[in-house]
């Protein structure tokens, strides 16, 4: 197993067959996504430099983390599950048998994430102000959304996609990249919801808020496993659930002070 977790890993960083003009759409269609989503949020990158090596870290870390301890532990659970149940029936109860494993990659992802918050929030004496805990994670988001982004994207590449396939196969041939634009906007919205709860105080409650917008999300390829969903649906589904913890993040992030009391 190790070795094809290893394999996993550097497949974020080789993608074997694709051309010059391939990897330079997938690195800049990435960026383009997050800098998209991450304006939102306005973080202050420039006047706090550091919040870069946040960005550059939470490229890797998730990744990581995602390579050497979701999939062994997804791969455990359905053997659990295998062995209670046959193939036959756990694909009857797909849509319950998948959560477990759907779980686990949110828990797993979003604890990476938080961890250059974590870092900070320690060296700060554990004390922060929650918008600061909202930006640094909504930046960790980002780079590992990014990150993701571009391995998805080239993946499609190497594989010969072209725009000449849209002419055939239509709307479909941009799935992919109208779901990692998404997908990167959740990544972003889920680890600031996560960077703001530890601010408050309210560290494991919003960890596990943020763990469940990330699995839920990606609910959909177990929806999509049982046909409940088709394409068009399934993109429709990841983009609402990315929407919807944009929404509640960036109101965070905006929300003006409350004014002191009347005397």
């Amino acid at each position: 197993m190790l070795t094809q977790l290893i394999r996993f890993f550097l497949s974020g960083f080789i993608f074997p067959g694709i051309t010059p003009v391939g990897l330079a759409w997938g690195i800049g269609l990435g960026i383009l996504f997050g800098a998209i989503w991450l304006v939102g949020y306005w973080p202050p990158l420039f006047k706090r430099p550091w919040l870069w090596a946040v960005l550059a870290a939470s490229a890797i870390l998730p990744w990581a983390a995602a390579s050497f301890i979701q999939i062994p532990l997804q791969a455990w659970t359905g053997q659990a599950l295998g062995y209670f149940w046959d193939q036959k029936t756990l694909m009857r109860w797909i849509l319950l048998a998948g959560i477990p494993q759907i779980l686990l990659s949110g828990l797993v992802q979003e604890g990476a994430k938080l961890l250059p918050t974590v870092i900070y929030w320690l060296r700060s004496g554990r004390t922060l102000e929650p918008k600061v805990g909202l930006v640094i994670g909504a930046v960790a988001g980002a780079g590992f959304g990014v990150f993701e982004a571009v391995w998805a994207h080239n993946r499609v590449f190497a594989q010969g996609w072209t725009w000449a396939a849209t002419q055939t196969a239509g709307l479909v041939a941009l799935a992919p990249f109208w779901e990692r634009f998404f997908v990167v906007g959740l990544h972003i919205a889920v680890a600031g919801l996560g960077g703001y709860g530890l601010a408050k105080g309210r560290g494991w409650q919003f960890y596990l808020l943020a763990s469940l917008g990330h699995a839920l999300a990606n609910y959909a390829a177990v929806l999509a496993q049982a046909r409940v969903v088709n394409v068009f649906g399934l993109e429709a589904y990841i983009a609402v659930v990315a929407v919807v913890f944009t929404v509640i993040a960036l109101s965070l992030r905006w929300r003006k002070p409350k004014a002191p009391a009347a005397a």
